[in-house]
């Protein structure tokens, strides 16, 4: 996996480097301490992820990502931040950010960037959990836009409420095995890998 790092801080993307490849199977082809270094590497480089500060000197992390973002969409970023700020967050959900965790978990770091190559959304369960408060207020939603159900809907929105299979089960009197059937069948409609997404789709995509 080639990864590109950006921190500001030199110390601690020396010791990002290192954990990273002590595994064996990441590669950091680039490295830099800024927003706008971090949109020239990504041009230059086209990383498999970029693994990116949030709080830098001049142009902020999730700003340099957004503008990667609009010229490739498909690009892979991971926030890796000392912040878990709100504003942060429903930021780096909107712009399409794959992931967003914390410096501290040190031990996360390689499994995220291999969820993220893998084609997964990292965000944390903590993350998560936040997101119906972050949003405010319940999305007014046409579903029928996406072709789902009035049932679906039902499931998603508990999904993005943080409810598990089992729990849903139990709200909506199906079954576990109902309720992971109906599961798939929603993300296949709407091409997406995970409840993860699901939860960030509901909140970001179905409010507008």
């Amino acid at each position: 996996m080639r990864v590109v790092l950006i921190d500001d801080d030199k110390l601690v993307a020396l010791s990002l480097k290192t954990i990273l490849e002590s595994t064996g199977k990441i590669e950091v082809i680039g490295s830099g301490a800024s927003g706008n270094e971090a949109i020239e590497l990504y041009g230059s480089l086209l990383p498999d992820v970029m693994l990116m500060d949030i709080r830098m000197n001049g142009m902020t992390g999730i700003e340099a990502g957004e503008i990667i973002l609009r010229t490739n969409p498909d690009a892979r970023i991971l926030y890796l931040t000392t912040f878990s700020d709100d504003e942060y967050i429903v930021k780096a959900l909107s712009i399409g950010a794959k992931g967003y965790i914390l410096k501290q978990d040190f031990e996360g770091i390689c499994p995220a960037l291999e969820a993220v190559m893998k084609g997964q959304s990292v965000f944390g369960e903590q993350i998560v959990s936040k997101l119906p408060v972050l949003m405010k207020s319940k999305p007014k939603l046409d579903h029928e836009r996406y072709g789902i159900t009035e049932k679906e809907m039902e499931l998603i929105e508990l999904v993005a409420e943080g409810l598990s299979n089992k729990e849903i089960a139990a709200e909506l009197y199906l079954s576990e095995g109902t309720v992971r059937n109906y599961l798939s069948a929603v993300l296949e409609k709407l091409d997406l890998r995970d409840r993860t997404q699901l939860a960030v789709f509901y909140y970001t995509k179905l409010a507008e």
